[in-house]
């Protein structure tokens, strides 16, 4: 619902603000006062076409603010900027957003009746809906079943496409895993492993030198060990030194561990060349299958795997296609019955719900005019998911889509017609009741009478499901609203200025007078009293 809406430098209106409730509210006031400058706001609001023309003379730039309020409490602040010069600018909770995503978030907040493009009941994808939740025409087998035809195509399309991109592809995978099975690649830190014992290899006499230089050191006569010893022997036994005895026994102990260790390791290493090359080769494979391949063994291991599953699955190609194609036919023959019961439900509901909106527009001034209601062009359309609401307005008239009716207090007094019926279906039901805020300008152009008091209650019907605003120059339906705002203009230093106020009160009856007289005579402030009794 639309709780405020702030609006600055927009044609006549300097600024502005209104605080708008539920139910019906009515906008009047004498023509050219700036009450279409209101819808105007509404609809750049919603995503509508921003003209440079609009903007205040003198000013900089025109702007909206609209705060939007969810059943659930949930609040949207929806923005639009016009310059005067430049394009205009949209802000959806005071974010920077594109007008797309502007109209995205008003989508299902406001629907706009009357001679404006932004008409969403224009769509075919809405028309459908509102048949559906009028009918209510179960979609959930016929969803679940394109679903599972979709999954399926996907899952061909995922096989690889034609049969010569398949072969190609086979080729490919075939070279590389043939390649990477050469490889036999088991550690992922293979890579370091070689590294050091290449460099063992690389300079295997320094490193033999060096240990039995160490070695030589340690173990010779008058060596380190026999040092060690020779100190020992000095002080075992002496009570002072018991502590220090035991633990150069220690260190000698260590010490004869490390020799033995020094040898062996010494020893152990060989001259190789042969060695060294192979290892130097392997590494460089390895560097190279990781350029290719992966960063790391570890990737390349898993691209490894990765190509043999679909190596498997491209030359497993017949198989697997043919199970897919024979599970795609039972798809298919479950989408057509679905699609039948659907197209059956949808055509069945359909000269129902024309009736009832033809009905309705029959209270509306506008007795004869026809509706009906077109469910799928072709016969292999068999959901009818091409919905088409048709209107003739008057006798020997063909019926038309409804975008192409020219007038448009007719096509706002069908839209309301088609919105009293599906929001009086809806509260019957378990479903919603549709966009929260609906707006209505010329619905009633060229009516009067009890046609004007037919028009006011069902605009007064249709306020108790959602927040109505709606343009008027006639007193029955500006009675008929929970509440009225007149917006009037005044010339200051030749300059005109809008203004928009809540009327209550002897004010409101002054107005509804206004509006049935001109003026506020005693015989006219008496009916407007009566109507709004």
């Amino acid at each position: 619902m639309l709780t405020e809406l702030h609006i600055e430098n927009l044609g006549v209106i300097e600024r502005l603000e209104l605080m708008l409730g539920a139910g019906l509210t009515a906008l009047t006031g004498e023509t050219g006062a700036g009450k279409t400058m209101l819808i105007d706001a509404i609809e750049l609001l919603v995503g509508g076409r921003a003209d440079t023309s609009i903007v205040r003379h003198g000013a900089d730039e025109a702007r909206v603010d609209g705060r939007f309020v969810a059943a659930d409490g949930t609040e949207t602040i929806l923005s639009r900027v016009v310059p005067a010069v430049g394009r205009s600018r949209a802000y959806v909770n005071g974010r920077l957003a594109t007008v797309t995503l502007l109209a995205d978030a008003a989508a299902d907040a406001v629907d706009l009746h009357g001679q404006h493009a932004h008409q969403h009941l224009l769509s075919t994808a809405t028309q459908r809906a509102a048949l559906d939740n009028y009918g209510n025409v179960d979609l959930a087998r016929l969803r679940a079943a394109r679903g599972r035809l979709t999954e399926i195509d996907a899952g061909l399309a995922a096989l690889g496409g034609d049969e010569r991109s398949r072969a190609r592809e086979i080729d490919l995978l075939r070279y590389q895993v043939d390649e990477l099975d050469a490889a036999n690649i088991v550690d992922a830190g293979e890579d370091n492993v070689l590294d050091a014992e290449e460099s063992v290899l690389a300079d295997a006499s320094a490193h033999r030198a060096g240990g039995a230089t160490a070695y030589g050191l340690l173990a010779d006569d008058d060596g380190a060990r026999d040092s060690l010893g020779n100190a020992l022997a000095a002080i075992d036994g002496r009570q002072p030194y018991l502590g220090h005895a035991t633990r150069l026994h220690e260190v000698l102990a260590e010490v004869d561990d490390l020799i033995a260790e020094l040898r062996d390791v010494a020893d152990a290493i060989n001259e190789s060349p042969e060695r060294l090359t192979e290892l130097r080769e392997r590494r460089q494979l390895l560097k190279d299958l990781q350029r290719k391949y992966g960063d790391g063994l570890s990737a390349v291991m898993v691209f490894h795997a990765e190509s043999e599953d679909r190596l498997r699955e491209l030359e497993r190609f017949d198989e697997r296609a043919a199970a897919l194609d024979v599970e795609r036919q039972t798809a298919l023959i479950e989408e057509r019955s679905a699609a039948e019961a659907v197209g059956r439900a949808r055509r069945a509901a359909a000269p129902k719900l024309a009736a009832a909106v033809q009905k309705r527009l029959q209270t509306l001034a506008m007795p004869n005019a026809a509706i009906a209601i077109e469910v799928g062009e072709h016969a292999e359309d068999h959901p009818g998911d091409r919905v088409q609401f048709l209107l003739a307005a008057n006798p020997g008239s063909p019926v038309l889509p409804l975008n192409r009716v020219a007038s448009g207090g007719e096509l706002a007094r069908a839209m309301l017609a088609l919105r009293l019926v599906l929001s009086e279906a809806s509260a019957n039901s378990s479903g919603t009741s549709g966009h929260d805020t609906l707006v209505f300008d010329e619905v009633d152009a060229g009516i009067g009478g009890e046609a004007a008091q037919a028009v006011g209650d069902a605009l007064a019907r249709l306020g108790r499901h959602h927040q109505v605003l709606v343009v008027t120059h006639l007193a029955q339906v500006a009675a008929a609203a929970e509440s009225q705002i007149s917006v009037s203009k005044k010339v200051r230093k030749g300059a005109t200025f809008a203004s928009a106020q809540r009327l209550e009160g002897d004010e409101r009856v002054d107005e509804i007078a206004r509006m049935l007289s001109g003026k506020s005579t005693d015989s006219a402030l008496e009916h407007a009293r009566e109507l709004l009794t």
